[in-house]
Parts: structure tokens; sequence; C-alpha cells
């Protein structure tokens, strides 16, 4: 599977990746023979990774520091996989403008920020990859997520910019993860009538495992997608379309 992936060797950065679908997305990677820097927010241990840098990409400086280190550390980079993301649940009517600039400053000019500060490094080598993480609540919203929504409908529109602007030396793609079983759904999995309320709108009737999602990410890095740049891939149980 290795040969397929065309993976082996390849050195790779993951944002977010003391959470859930980043740590699943980290061990995938590795798996496949990459080796990987792991970053997070506050100090962490990711299984897979063969470094940790504390990234908080909503400081610009921080950014660019940790890429930096990531890119001497491993000699280069072939890929970044962008799914650091925070989430605000609040009425549209009562978001507070810190609120919104918070979400904002993480979703979206944070991964615009480290796919900037990679493709530096990746442009100059002649090639990279990269993949953004959104949601599906990007493409069937719900109410109350005005910030989160906005971000990440953002992130889709950077990513197919990005894919023209950087072809044919890098691909940039972005998949759209439907309800995961990771933190983040806490609220859910606590209120027994919103959790019910989610499956019902899910074809498959259940929730995504956050390897589910790194799944996806891994086809995106790897060479079976070779010929794919500027594609949402969406994995959310058929959300979307019910």
């Amino acid at each position: 599977m290795r040969d397929l992936l065309g993976l082996g060797g390849r050195r790779a950065l993951v944002t977010g990746a003391s959470g859930g679908i980043g740590r699943a997305t980290v061990r995938a990677l590795a798996d496949a023979g990459m080796r990987v820097v792991a970053t997070g927010r506050t100090d962490a241990t990711v299984a897979g990774a063969e470094g940790y840098e504390v990234l908080d990409v909503a400081d610009p400086a921080s950014i660019t520091g940790a890429v930096e280190r990531a890119r001497a550390r491993l000699g280069g980079l072939d890929l970044v996989v962008n799914n650091a993301g925070i989430t605000r649940r609040t009425p549209s009517i009562d978001v507070r403008l810190e609120d919104w600039e918070d979400v904002q400053d993480v979703n979206l000019r944070g991964t615009f920020l480290c796919c900037q500060a990679a493709a530096r490094s990746m442009l100059a080598a002649g090639g990279g990859a990269i993949v953004n993480v959104s949601s599906q609540l990007a493409i069937a919203p719900p109410g109350g997520r005005a910030s989160y929504v906005s971000s990440k409908a953002g992130v889709i529109g950077l990513t197919r910019t990005l894919a023209v602007e950087w072809a044919p030396t890098i691909r940039v793609n972005v998949v759209a993860p439907g309800v995961t079983k990771t933190k983040m759904i806490d609220a859910i999995e606590r209120d027994p009538d919103l959790r019910e309320e989610f499956l019902r709108r899910i074809p498959l009737q259940r929730f995504a495992e956050p390897e589910e999602i790194a799944s996806g990410i891994l086809y995106l890095a790897s060479d079976l997608a070779s010929y794919v740049t500027g594609h949402v891939l969406v994995i959310d149980g058929g959300y979307t379309i019910s």
C-alpha cells in the first residue's frame, strides 16, 4: 500500500494534531511512511509524530516559527494538513465581535497563513500538497453558527483559489467532515434530543470516526490523488444530500 500511496519518506506538518482528527491524521500519515511533525496550541504527545511544535494558528509569528522549525527538522515539507479549528454556537443576533474575530483568526486567517508559510518552501522545492479541513456545515449550514460556517466556507473558497494560483507545483484540496467523534461534539453527545436530530439527517445513521476523516486526508495527500486539486471531499455519511 505504501508504494501505491507514494508517501514513503515524504515530510508532513499537521496542525491541530492534539485533537481527534489531528491525532488520527498523524497516525495515518506515519503508517503510510511519512515523517510527521505534529503541532498544537499546547504541548502534547502525539503517537506517530517524529516531532511536536507548539503552534497557535491565531498568531502569525507562531506560524512562521513553527513551520520553519518543522521544515528544518525534516529537511523540507511535502505536505501540510491544516486541521486546527475552533467553533462557537451563538444566535447570530448575539454574536460578539471578539468571538467572531477569534473564530475567523483561527479557522480562516490561520489556515491561509499556514498555507502561505508552507507554500514558500514547497514552491522553491518544486512540489508539495496541502489539505485543508472545512466542515459539512459550510455546505449545509444550520442556524446559530454564523462565525463558524462563514470561516469554514471561506476555507473552501481559499482552497480553490490557491489550487489555481499554485498549480501545477502544489496541489491544494479540502475535506469537509461531518459530525465526528471528537471533543468538539461533546454538547451533541450530552443532549439526547440534539443527538437524535443530527442522526436523523445522516443516511448512514452514525457519526464518523476520526480515522475515517483521516483516510480522506490520506487519499488527497497521496499519489492516488495526483490529478486532483481544488477538490472538496465531503465525508459526512450523506448529511449534505439528505
